[in-house]
């Protein structure tokens, strides 16, 4: 196999991550050459790759619906894109959690709010018997704009919370208390298939656990029931996945399912030694079905 193909990445990391090298690094060892691309740069030729994965592409949620025309751009020159388009414009939008609780899925419990009409978080909060909240826009990445509230608090909140609903609605979730004792477990999967697992815990006072806010990812082994559990959420996604990193909670012995990340998520590579290998082995797999 002699193929290349593009890592999608962005303006503040333009090149590829330590994450994302070690990914190139067992894909060339398999002929297959990857280079770093920013998908919002017009100087690039898409068509020039077998294919596009998406990687650090953390800004997209800032500009939304340039990285959609980005999309529909790609697609309308046939380029093919990993996770596919569908999956891709499904993701981007919070609201694909609601969609899944429908199918059954263990969702944290949440409102989803859409339009720009006036909501009263206090009211939200005391109808739903919920003491603390996490709110964040419907379309976020990253933790941006996204704030732990108390109820005590929420009266204080509204004008900053009316101003979320009038970009584009949020999404308000009950506080999971479990991300700052046992933390906030993901498992990774390669074309549908576990491939490892890290807790994720917030530095102390804080309730973020991405890097930028001080959070702390860790390697653990995921107990066979969680994977089995995850394995299911994945299987719920009926087009094909290179990657999935499912994000949640152990509540009383459930996988309560936060996000599924689909789009350009940290896949831990450098936490399994097996894992870039898996992933390049999955990317070839999906590569030889669009041949």
């Amino acid at each position: 196999m002699n193929l290349r193909i593009a890592f999608a990445t962005s303006d503040e990391f333009p090149h590829l991550t330590k994450d994302d090298l070690l990914a190139a690094n067992a894909l060339e060892k398999k002929g297959i050459r990857v280079e770093a691309a920013i998908w919002a740069d017009p100087k690039v030729n898409w068509s020039n790759f077998s294919a596009v994965v998406i990687r650090s592409c953390w800004d997209y949620h800032l500009k939304p619906n340039d990285f959609l025309a980005w999309l529909d751009r790609l697609e309308r020159r046939n380029v093919t894109l990993w996770n596919s388009y569908e999956t891709v414009r499904w993701n981007m939008k919070k609201t694909y959690l609601n969609d899944l609780q429908q199918r059954g899925v263990p969702v944290l419990d949440s409102v989803w709010l859409v339009d720009s009409s006036k909501k009263d978080l206090n009211l939200i909060m005391l109808e739903n018997g919920w003491d603390q909240v996490v709110v964040k826009p419907i379309i976020s990445a990253a933790a941006k704009d996204t704030e732990n509230i108390q109820l005590e608090e929420a009266n204080d909140y509204q004008r900053e919370f009316e101003t979320l609903l009038k970009r584009g609605g949020v999404i308000v979730q009950d506080f999971a208390a479990e991300i700052s004792t046992t933390g906030e477990w993901s498992l990774i999967f390669f074309n549908k298939e576990y491939s490892h697992s890290v807790i994720k815990k917030p530095r102390d006072g804080d309730f973020r656990v991405q890097f930028d806010f001080g959070g702390k990812v860790h390697p653990a082994v995921a107990s066979d029931h969680l994977v089995q559990q995850a394995q299911k959420i994945v299987n719920s996604i009926q087009e094909k996945l290179l990657y999935a990193r499912v994000d949640g909670i152990e509540r009383n012995g459930v996988l309560t399912l936060m996000e599924l990340e689909l789009i350009e998520p940290h896949l831990f590579l450098e936490l399994d030694s097996g894992a870039p290998e898996r992933f390049a082995n999955a990317l070839v797999y999906a590569l030889s079905l669009k041949e």
